[in-house]
């Protein structure tokens, strides 16, 4: 007699319930999935507003505030991995809004114009003395 076996889901179907630091690691947002969860602890990241735990399920819908440094994203989760693939499945499990993106785009064409003004090595050790006699001369 034969009777089908019902076996594991296949292991590239989307899961049901995933924690958001398996998502922000599968998504590449963090090298790590011990760094997606540090910076969900700290505050950096953010589901509806609402600042939650490493283990908070996350669900397709949910709107992500994801801080890195200077940086923020909001982006819109359109998809669920635990699998960390290749970066082309993982652009596909998130949207970011237009908002977030001009506002990146405006800091990191603001960060482009700050560097233009900063020297393009370190001084030197008689740079440096230079420097020094320039300062010490102008101060009362």
């Amino acid at each position: 007699m034969f009777r089908a076996m019902a076996g594991p889901a296949s292991p590239h179907a989307a899961p049901l319930r995933v924690r958001i630091d398996k998502w922000l690691w599968a998504a590449r947002f963090y090298k790590t999935r011990v760094l997606a969860a540090e910076a969900v602890n700290a505050g950096h990241v953010r589901v509806n507003g609402e600042r939650v735990k490493p283990a908070r399920i996350l669900r397709v819908g949910d709107r992500l505030t994801i801080r890195r440094g200077a940086v923020e994203m909001t982006v819109d989760v359109l998809g669920l991995s635990s699998r960390r693939g290749p970066a082309s499945e993982a652009q596909a499990l998130y949207r970011e809004t237009g908002a977030s993106r001009r506002a990146r785009e405006a800091a990191a064409a603001a960060r482009r114009l700050e560097g233009a003004s900063r020297p393009r090595r370190r001084p030197d050790k008689r740079a440096r003395r230079r420097i020094i006699r320039f300062v010490r001369r102008r101060e009362p």
